[in-house]
């Protein structure tokens, strides 16, 4: 089991406070971390774990609407956004991380291509829980996921970004 502790504790915190220091994990909608702080935190909610799965639960039980403006808040992978230096701190850091800032020109090619496909068929942006993965991983999971259905494809991006909520709050472990 896992026994860390997030600080400062969630459980231990007011609204505005909880805001302030999670509100960021779920990018550009910090409506979840205040969903999630009203619903009540207890302290399972001070592990990693525990408040990346209420958060979680607050994006899963969200009208389709609304899963689509925090899936919309995403930046494209390797794409504008990042050439410009224009993301969050915590998305450069993801993406550097899986070498997107190391594409060849080829690489940024395809990445253009198959963001403006999978733009053109779901018309939302490509999300992926980078964390430990490459940009040839991220480069076949496109090919693949541009094969989805729209709901399907909907439902794997709020997958991936709750994936991407758990990582940086398992990063926020001092």
């Amino acid at each position: 089991m896992n026994h860390k502790t997030l600080s400062p504790r969630p459980s231990q915190l007011d609204r505005a406070a909880f805001v302030e220091q999670f509100g960021d994990i779920y990018e550009h909608s910090p409506w979840v971390a205040e969903l999630a702080w009203q619903r009540g935190l207890g302290t399972e909610q001070d592990s990693p774990e525990g408040l990346a799965a209420a958060m979680g639960r607050v994006l899963n039980e969200a009208d389709p609407e609304r899963q689509l403006e925090v899936i919309h808040a995403h930046p494209d992978l390797a794409g504008k956004a990042a050439i410009a230096g224009d993301l969050t701190d915590d998305s450069t850091r993801e993406q550097a991380g899986a070498g997107l800032d190391q594409c060849t020109p080829e690489e940024m090619a395809r990445f253009e291509r198959l963001n403006a496909a999978y733009k053109q068929r779901f018309g939302f942006p490509f999300v992926m829980a980078v964390k430990g993965s490459d940009r040839h991983a991220i480069l076949a999971a496109f090919e693949t996921r541009l094969e989805h259905g729209l709901d399907k494809e909907r439902r794997t991006a709020i997958e991936q970004i709750n994936r991407i909520a758990a990582f940086r709050l398992e990063a926020r472990v001092g």
